[in-house]
C-alpha cells in the first residue's frame, strides 16, 4: 500500500479522493438489504483477483478452506510480492467444523504463528547503537527469519486435505506465465521510484528490484511481470516442503542476501524456525464469539477490548451504537475515544509472551472493560494519560489478508505481511522474492516511533528468537448455532485494527452488506500520536436517506463536531485494506476491499 503522508485538516476541508469506489457506496447504505446471491460451495476474498480465483480452483477440486487458503497465500506471494509472500510471516485462525486427519466428529479451533522471528545475533541495542536511523527498515540488519512457507505448510499438513504438489501448482502457473501490472502495484512502485531517484547506487545494491520489479522506473499499467525464479523455489517447496527452503539452496541465497546488505541472520536462524499453533484468544460481541489472535499480535486484544468497551457503554449509559447516526460525529468519538483505551493498552503492555507475562485476563475483564467505558465523555476527549491502564511508557504497507469458507462452514482468517512495501528492499535474486523489514515492528529506539508512528514499551525491545509485535487481527465470528457468521481481516499496520473493528460493527450493528460495509470510509486513532484520522473518501459519503441526531448531515456538522469534542483532526488516503466474507442464508456473500482491487468468488 502506497503510505502518503499524514495531513493537518484545515477547517472543513477534506482532500478529493483518488478512490473511485463512492458509486457503491451510493447503493448501498446501512440497512440496505441489496446484496447478491449468496455462495453456498464456499467462498475466498482476497486482494488480488488472480489469487481469489487460486483458492476457488482448490475448492472446485474437492480441497477444504484450509487447502484455498494455502493456495491463495502461494498466489499472493507472486502477484503482491510488496505486500507478502516466501520472504514474511503471518497468522492464521483456523475454525474447522471437523478435524479431517480424524474419523470422529472432531471440531477445531486453533491460531497458527508464523511470525517472524530475530535472527540469534540481534540484540536489544542493536539498533539504539547505530548512526542509521533507518537500518530497521532497509538493511540487513531489518530482515527476520522468514515464517510463511513454515506456517503455511504446517496448516497443509495439519489440517487441509490435498497434497503440496495440488495446491501450490496455482503459484507456480503464475509465476510462470506472469501477472499484469493494476493500479495499486503502480502506486506501491511509485513510492520505491522515490527512493531510487535520490539514491542511485539502489540501483546497483537492490537490483532485482529496480530491474524486475520496478522496471528500471519505468513500470506502467498492463506491463506482465514473470517470476521463473519464484517458479522454481515453490517447485523446491512443493518437491521438498518445508526443508526445501529453510536448508538447502534457497536458504543459502537467503543468507548471501541478507548478509550482502549488512545482516546477521545465519542459516541456523533459517533450520530453526518453529510454528506455534496456539488455542485462538475468545471474545464475544454481540451473539456471536469471535476467535482471533493472541500475542504477539496486538490485533486480537486490541479488537476485542474495542468492541468489548463499546458494547459495555451502550448496555449502561446508552444510547446503543444503532441508534447514533452512522459515521456521525457521537458515533465517530464514542468509537475513537474505545481505540485510545486499547491503544493505550497496546502500547503500555503487549510484547512476544515468550519474553514478558501479559496479563490478558485482566485486560479483557468484564470489570476492566466497564471501568474504560466509564470513562468515556460522549462531549470531551481526555488527556492522553487517562486511556488505558498507565501513563504513556516513554503502518502496513506490506500486508495482506485472506478470508475463506468452505462448503462444509469451515473457516480460515489469515494475515501475511513482509511489513513496508518490499519490505527491507532487499531481494533473493536467485528465487525471485522480497525479503521481510519485520525488525522494525520492535521497539528499536526506546521512546521512539516506528514507521506507523507506534510507540511501544520496553516490553517489545528485539532479543534473540523474539517475535515483533503485530496489528493483523485475522478474526472469526460464530454464531450460537455454531454456524461462521463473518471471516475478517485486513492490512494496513494499526490501521489493520481499526478497520477490522469498524466492518464488525458496520455489518454487526449497522446490518450492512458486505460491499457497503468494506467500502465505507474510515477512521483511525491510535492513542498516540493525539490525532483522528478520516479517510479522504469521507468527502464524498452520501447523506441522504441516513437518520441525522445532530442536526445537520453535512461534512461541516461532523468536523464541528468532532472538534467540539476536542479532536484534533487528519486526514490519510486509506485506513486499512479488508477481505470480507459474511453468512447471508445458507451461504456466503463477500468483498475484497476496492483500495487494493482485489476480489471475492465463490461457488454456487
Amino acid at each position: 500500500m502506497t503510505c502518503p503522508t499524514d495531513r493537518t485538516l484545515p477547517a472543513f476541508v477534506f482532500i478529493v479522493p483518488t478512490l473511485l469506489f463512492i458509486p457503491l457506496l451510493l447503493t448501498a447504505l446501512p440497512g440496505d438489504c441489496t446484496a447478491t446471491e449468496p455462495w453456498t460451495g464456499g467462498a475466498v476474498a482476497a486482494d488480488h483477483p488472480l489469487a481469489a480465483e487460486a483458492g476457488r480452483e482448490i475448492l472446485e477440486a474437492g480441497g477444504n478452506a484450509v487447502d484455498a487458503a494455502v493456495a491463495v497465500s502461494f498466489a499472493l506471494s507472486v502477484v503482491r510480492p510488496y505486500s507478502c509472500g516466501l520472504g514474511g510471516g503471518g497468522f492464521m485462525v483456523v475454525r474447522l467444523v471437523d478435524d479431517p486427519r480424524t474419523g470422529a466428529l472432531d471440531p477445531v479451533a486453533t491460531a497458527v504463528d508464523y511470525r517472524e522471528r530475530a535472527p540469534t545475533g540481534l540484540r536489544p541495542d542493536t539498533f539504539e547503537a547505530l548512526h542509521d536511523a533507518e537500518a530497521s527498515r532497509y538493511s540487513g540488519l531489518a530482515v527476520g527469519v522468514p515464517g510463511s512457507v513454515a506456517g503455511l505448510l504446517f496448516a497443509l499438513d495439519r489440517y487441509g486435505t490435498m497434497d503440496r504438489d495440488a495446491v501450490l501448482a496455482p503459484a507456480i502457473r503464475l509465476a510462470e506465465a506472469g501477472f499484469t501490472v493494476d493500479d495499486h502495484y503502480l502506486q506501491a512502485a511509485a513510492t520505491l521510484e522515490e527512493a531510487f531517484a535520490a539514491d542511485a547506487s539502489l540501483a546497483t545494491s537492490r537490483r532485482f528490484l529496480w530491474e524486475r520489479f520496478l522496471k528500471r522506473g519505468r513500470v506502467a499499467p498492463g506491463d506482465r511481470i514473470r517470476l521463473p525464479e519464484q517458479a522454481a523455489a515453490l517447485r523446491r517447496i512443493a518437491d521438498h516442503g518445508a526443508a526445501g527452503f529453510y536448508r538447502g539452496p534457497i536458504a543459502e541465497a537467503i543468507v548471501r542476501a541478507v548478509s550482502a546488505a549488512g545482516g546477521v541472520l545465519t542459516g541456523g536462524d533459517l533450520a530453526g524456525f518453529r510454528v506455534e499453533a496456539v488455542p485462538p484468544l475468545l471474545g464475544t460481541f454481540r451473539s456471536d464469539t469471535l476467535y482471533t489472535m493472541p500475542p504477539p499480535s496486538s490485533g486480537g486484544l486490541t479488537t476485542l477490548q474495542i468492541l468489548g468497551i463499546l458494547e459495555r457503554y451502550g448496555r449502561t449509559r446508552g444510547p446503543d451504537l444503532a441508534s447514533l447516526d452512522f459515521n456521525g460525529a457521537a458515533y465517530v468519538h464514542r468509537v475513537a475515544e474505545a481505540m485510545k483505551h486499547a491503544f493505550a493498552d497496546r502500547a503500555a503492555w503487549l510484547g512476544d509472551p515468550d519474553f514478558c507475562d501479559i496479563p490478558l485476563a485482566r485486560l479483557l475483564s468484564p470489570a476492566y472493560l466497564e471501568e474504560k467505558a466509564s470513562r468515556i465523555d460522549p462531549d470531551r476527549t481526555l488527556p492522553p494519560e487517562r486511556y488505558g491502564s498507565r501513563p504513556p511508557p516513554v503502518e502496513d504497507h506490506g500486508t495482506s489478508h485472506v478470508s475463506v469458507v468452505d462448503a462444509a462452514g469451515n473457516a480460515v482468517a489469515l494475515t501475511e505481511t513482509i511489513n513496508l512495501e518490499f519490505g527491507s528492499r532487499i531481494a533473493v535474486d536467485d528465487y525471485g522474492f522480497m525479503l521481510n523489514n519485520e525488525m522494525d515492528d520492535f521497539t528499536t529506539r526506546r521512546g521512539g516511533e516506528n514507521a506507523f508512528g507506534l510507540r511501544q514499551s520496553e516490553r517489545n525491545l528485539p532479543a534473540p528468537g523474539k517475535r515483533p509485535l503485530s496489528s493483523m487481527s485475522p478474526t472469526i465470528a460464530v454464531a450460537p448455532d455454531g454456524t461462521v457468521d463473518l471471516v475478517v481481516g485486513a492490512s494496513g499496520g494499526p490501521r489493520i485494527i481499526s478497520a477490522v473493528v469498524q466492518v464488525i460493527l458496520d455489518t454487526v450493528v449497522f446490518e450492512m452488506p458486505a460491499e457497503a460495509a468494506v467500502a465505507a470510509p474510515r477512521f483511525h486513532h491510535q492513542w498516540w500520536p493525539e490525532k483522528l484520522f478520516l479517510e479522504a473518501s469521507w468527502s464524498d459519503w452520501p447523506t441522504s436517506g441516513r437518520s441525522v441526531h445532530e442536526g445537520d448531515p453535512s461534512l461541516t456538522a461532523l468536523l464541528r463536531g468532532l472538534r467540539r469534542r476536542g479532536h484534533t483532526l487528519g486526514t490519510r488516503e486509506t485506513i486499512g485494506v479488508v477481505q470480507l466474507l459474511r453468512r447471508s442464508g445458507h451461504g456466503y456473500t463477500g468483498a475484497a476491499d476496492p483500495r487494493k482491487g482485489g476480489r471475492a468468488v465463490g461457488i454456487r
